[in-house]
């Protein structure tokens, strides 16, 4: 499950995001506690807690004393308000600098997008 490229921790978290994202995970469902992450996956369970910690820090999981942690009722919500943003500023932006410096009008990005929407070929 985890590779090379970011620490573990993070790979959790962002596990638990994707999950809370596409529906896996709901709001107020209970979430493995740290110790059975860390026994599944066979990490540390500070490396897991870590990783909650910053999921609370958010606000897409909070702590329930002596339950466990469970999924924020607005996380999924919260999560995709940030991708939304996200997305403007990674894709969008960049598109229309990049189409700007092609000289291509706003007005054929905007029709190009309009055929997509309506599912035609352009």
């Amino acid at each position: 499950m985890f590779d090379e490229r970011s620490p573990i921790y993070r790979q959790i978290a962002d596990t638990i995001r994707s999950e809370v994202l596409n529906g896996t995970l709901r709001a107020n469902e209970q979430v493995m506690s740290t110790n059975q992450y860390a026994a599944f996956y066979r990490i540390n369970p500070a490396t897991a807690a870590k990783a909650f910690a910053e999921l609370v820090e958010e606000g897409v999981l909070y702590k329930q004393r002596g339950r466990g942690m469970f999924v924020s009722p607005d996380a999924r919500e919260q999560l995709r308000a940030r991708h939304r943003e996200r997305f403007f500023t990674d894709v969008v932006d960049p598109m229309v600098e990049r189409a700007r410096s092609l000289d291509i009008p706003l007005e054929q990005i905007i029709t190009r997008i309009e055929h997509h929407r309506d599912g035609d070929r352009p």
